[in-house]
């Protein structure tokens, strides 16, 4: 018997350590040190709609005389300063760089109120306005650092890039361009916004191998929370918005070189430009999952392969770079 409790417990701490090594393979990710770069890092809260709200930004010290405002937008159960630290401070080095300010805003309880009807967070079933906080704080840094109001973009991932849709549908008198990292656009079904119809420059980051955001559509899928319902494919949520800006030939395609043969992805885009139109892009990353890619560093492999192909905050900042 004592021999066979030996070999059991021998067992149990094998078992164990398997078990350990896999929840560090698939929950790890690189997380880094604030950056010693020359500006300033604000934080501040506005009241709206009797709501406390928060939001950080990063002042860079080689400011535009009216510098662009960059609203970029965290996903599920995040805040505005996950999403600093989960691009890996890009956009803080991308703003010194080019004179802009980054804004990390917070969503309502760790979500934001996007198109999707079904989702079950309380930013949804409690109707936030979150296109009006998000219009407020706008003005608001607008008025405090002289921003240029002509010059806002917004840019998210997962639940933060379906939130830019949203101002892409309701605000786009607001945002000169969106991005969406990871969201695919809802069926009509799960459909919950009021669309202007009027076109806006859009660009589209998702891969194929994404376990939550399925790039060929469906239902999303949060760790067996479905409660956000369905979406269409990547493909037809970039020809909504090639079509409202009124594209009807087929896009210029391009295969981007492979940065990093070794992890498992490769990307394509697709591009949509003409004069007097919106840009609108889509970049699928073949192979990768549901994160924002970067080329030196990785998140959490439990949401699908990392993608090391290219710098996204570089990719967007060009995209509405490339806005008339």
């Amino acid at each position: 018997m004592g021999k066979f409790l030996k070999i059991l417990a021998s067992l149990l701490v094998l078992v164990f350590i398997v078990i350990a090594l896999l929840a560090w393979w698939y929950l790890r990710w690189d997380e880094l040190s604030p950056p010693q770069l020359p500006g300033v890092v604000e934080r501040g809260t506005l009241e709206y709609d009797g709501r406390r709200r928060e939001w950080l930004a990063y002042i860079p010290e080689a400011i535009d005389e009216k510098p662009a405002l960059l609203l970029l937008l965290r996903g599920s159960k995040h805040s505005g300063e996950q999403m600093r630290t989960g691009s890996f401070y890009s956009f803080d080095y991308l703003a010194e760089q080019k004179g802009f300010i980054a804004v990390y805003p917070s969503g309502f309880e760790g979500h934001w109120n996007d198109c999707r009807a079904s989702a079950g967070f309380s930013a949804n079933t409690l109707g936030i306005d979150d296109v009006g906080f998000l219009r407020a704080l706008a003005g608001t840094l607008v008025s405090l650092y002289g921003a240029d109001p002509n010059r806002i973009y917004a840019a998210g991932v997962s639940n933060g890039g379906h939130m830019a849709y949203r101002l892409g549908f309701e605000a786009p008198d607001l945002v000169k361009g969106i991005g969406a990292i990871a969201a695919n656009l809802p069926v009509e079904g799960n459909f919950a916004c009021e669309a202007s119809g009027e076109a806006v420059a859009t660009i589209i980051i998702n891969g194929t191998g994404d376990p939550v955001n399925p790039y060929q559509g469906g239902i999303v899928d949060l760790f067996g929370d479905t409660s956000r319902g369905a979406v269409q494919s990547a493909g037809a949520s970039v020809a909504y918005w090639a079509e409202l800006a009124g594209y009807s030939a087929d896009p210029e395609v391009y295969n981007w070189p492979d940065r990093d043969p070794g992890d498992g992805t490769s990307v394509r885009s697709e591009h949509w430009q003409g004069a007097g139109k919106p840009p609108v892009q889509l970049v699928t990353v073949e192979g990768g999952g549901h994160g924002i890619p970067h080329p030196d560093y990785s998140g959490p492999r439990i949401l699908g392969r990392p993608s090391h192909e290219f710098n996204t905050a570089e990719v967007l900042w060009a995209f509405f770079e490339s806005i008339d």
